[in-house]
């Protein structure tokens, strides 16, 4: 069995990863935090994240058609580049003392400011490209824990833009932060040729969830969306601190 799991932690991973892909259709986020904060109720959590960011690469193939002109290439490239900057560090402090206390502070960060989100605050001026780049480093910092996505997500969902905007954006920085990732994860040792297999079964399930999620998308209003990425956030960072405590 891959990652010597048994029948039954399979079944319950493969639920865990069409729900997750469900959600990332639908938001643009979030399938990395859901998929690794099941997998840890379940097994080590750790071999799994090169295959969960190799999965997240594939679902961008899979909605690039759809997102391609609501991208905003400029909060794109700012953020990349301050992940870029920390990354290397924030892999080798990951391996040396595990993805727990990266998920519990991380955790505890989006919790608060998902509360914050929740009162109804919102930023009002426009944030410039040294905002973007600060953003993307506390990002890059989270995202050895493979849960880089949640501080972007509850950065932008403080901002006043479109639903669509939102989504693609963070699809595409998602993409952007493990293509960067996956090296360091090789290169530490947590990329092995049990990856590419478990992507390849994991493709159609992929598939199916991010169309269903799709299909939710085209018919949600930008204020139900607003509420749904907060509460997901709510929801997550949750999870994350009960993992990191139990």
């Amino acid at each position: 069995m891959l990652f010597d799991l048994s029948l039954a932690q399979l079944a319950a991973l493969t639920i865990a990863l069409v729900g997750a892909a469900y959600v990332r259709g639908y938001s643009g986020f979030g399938f990395s935090a859901i998929f690794i904060a099941s997998a840890s109720l379940i097994t080590n959590p750790l071999p799994l994240i090169p295959v969960v960011f190799t999965c997240e690469i594939i679902m961008t193939a899979f909605q690039a058609r759809g997102i391609r002109g609501h991208i905003d290439w400029r909060r794109v490239i700012a953020m990349l580049a301050g992940a870029a900057i920390v990354l290397p560090f924030s892999v080798t402090a990951m391996l040396a003392f595990g993805a727990d206390t990266a998920r519990l502070s991380v955790s505890a960060i989006v919790l608060l400011m998902s509360l914050v989100l929740l009162s109804g605050w919102a930023l009002i001026r426009v944030i410039g490209p040294a905002g973007h780049m600060g953003v993307g480093a506390v990002s890059g910092l989270c995202n050895a824990a493979g849960i880089g996505g949640l501080p972007v997500a509850a950065f932008m969902t403080a901002q006043p833009m479109a639903a669509a905007t939102f989504r693609a954006t963070m699809i595409v920085y998602l993409t952007g932060l493990d293509l960067i990732t996956m090296p360091l994860l090789w290169h530490g040792g947590l990329v092995t040729m049990e990856t590419p297999i478990a992507a390849a079964f994991a493709f159609p399930l992929i598939a199916f969830g991010v169309w269903l999620g799709g299909r939710r998308f085209l018919s949600a209003s930008p204020s139900t969306f607003r509420r749904f990425a907060v509460i997901l956030l709510l929801i997550l960072s949750l999870l994350g601190l009960l993992r990191a405590i139990l």
